[in-house]
């Protein structure tokens, strides 16, 4: 066993924060007296991890646009923790997604000679392929939350191990409907539509109109459909402003927070592209997944899409599993006629989403902290 090494870590946003606190409670369980610095959040600091710069302050979101206001902030903060790691040298330095913040910094931290670690793979498998030769130069050794990830990564002589989704351990296989519903008021016997929108605030923006005048056309159709919102805090006065702009102020529920009791308690969802898609199917339930972003942003992400899915369970599953209405695709009515389907659907065609979700499931199920862990030891052995 090696000592202890102080560890450097950067993580941004909550998905983030929450992956790095994984971490850090299986590098706790091979060295009970680690030292973890550099950006992080809440979750991370439950652990004990010293924060120089809370991870929120990495949070921006959008193609090009909202990046540009914030980015002489964020490479002042970029350039002042590479200088003191430099100065200071920890045993390992650990990036934790970020990829746009951590590649570059890990490229130099290793040039110096500090063994560097990514935690989730990049998705040079959806776009951006480009991204393998700045892995190739940042990272010993990267961590992947998807198991044909690593062997991608190979044919490019980038080290690499599966160490499951975190996600896949946290929500149970087998969802409790009636626990969920109870701890929403919803009643057993309700047809239920959740509604997930995204989290950021440029799907507000783009977004949430779109699902909110599907939500409308629904309510029309299917007036005992009962719809529930889950909101971040930071969003959801927003968000109930665009629910009265559509009329939807009496008949939309918006709770904060909850996203996990509220998939688990609906029937179907009505849900942005994301990692929301992947609880989603984690917990088992049909969707629609919708996405609408600014133009410009668009036509730059488009020409470099490589799979014909942007849903996570339909990249994972290798076929359209569930419906994708994407940007011009993404109108109220053709959202809201594909959520009909689903609650239209006979039981055979649910049933057998299901299963598919259930295999996805398993295997996406892994001692994540503890394999995590034992790769970077491994690392720093090497």
């Amino acid at each position: 066993m090696i000592q202890s090494p102080r560890v450097a870590m950067v993580a941004g946003e909550t998905s983030g924060d929450l992956l790095a606190g994984l971490l850090l409670d299986g590098l706790r369980d091979l060295w009970p007296d680690l030292v973890s610095q550099g950006i992080g959040g809440p979750q991370m600091a439950r652990r004990g991890f010293d924060a120089w710069w809370p991870s929120d302050k990495l949070a921006v979101h959008g193609y090009s646009f909202e990046l540009m206001r914030r980015l002489a902030e964020i490479i002042g903060i970029r350039k002042r923790l590479r200088a003191r790691l430099l100065q200071d040298k920890p045993g390992v330095f650990i990036g934790v997604d970020a990829p746009d913040f951590n590649l570059g910094l890990e490229t130099d931290l290793r040039a110096a000679g500090i063994k560097t670690v990514h935690f989730v793979c990049p998705s040079i498998w959806a776009w951006r392929p480009d991204r393998v030769e700045k892995i190739r130069r940042a990272a010993d050794h990267v961590l992947c939350i998807f198991p044909f990830e690593p062997e991608l990564l190979a044919h490019h002589g980038i080290a690499a191990t599966y160490v499951g989704h975190p996600l896949a351990g946290v929500i149970p296989m087998v969802p409790d409907r009636a626990a969920a519903r109870a701890q929403l008021g919803l009643e057993e016997g309700h047809a239920v539509l959740a509604i997930l929108p995204g989290s950021r605030s440029a799907e507000v923006q783009y977004i949430t109109p779109k699902f909110f005048e599907a939500a409308a056309l629904i309510h029309r159709a299917h007036p005992a459909i009962k719809m529930v919102v889950p909101a971040v805090p930071a969003l959801r006065e927003r968000i109930e402003r665009v629910a009265r702009a559509c009329g939807l102020g009496d008949v939309l529920r918006i709770v904060t927070g909850q996203s996990h009791a509220v998939l688990a308690a609906c029937d179907v969802t009505l849900i942005a592209s994301g990692t929301a898609t992947l609880e989603a199917a984690l917990f088992k339930r049909p969707m629609v997944i919708g996405y609408h972003m600014h133009p410009l942003s668009w036509r730059l992400m488009r020409r470099k899409q490589l799979q014909p899915w942007v849903g996570l369970p339909n990249i994972l599953s290798g076929d359209f599993v569930v419906p994708e209405l994407i940007q011009d695709a993404a109108t109220p009515r053709a959202l809201a006629d594909a959520v009909l389907q689903w609650f239209d659907a006979p039981p055979e065609r649910i049933n057998a989403l299901q299963q598919r979700f259930t295999t996805l499931h398993r295997s996406l199920l892994r001692d994540t902290p503890r394999l995590a862990a034992d790769a970077i030891r491994q690392t720093l052995q090497a």
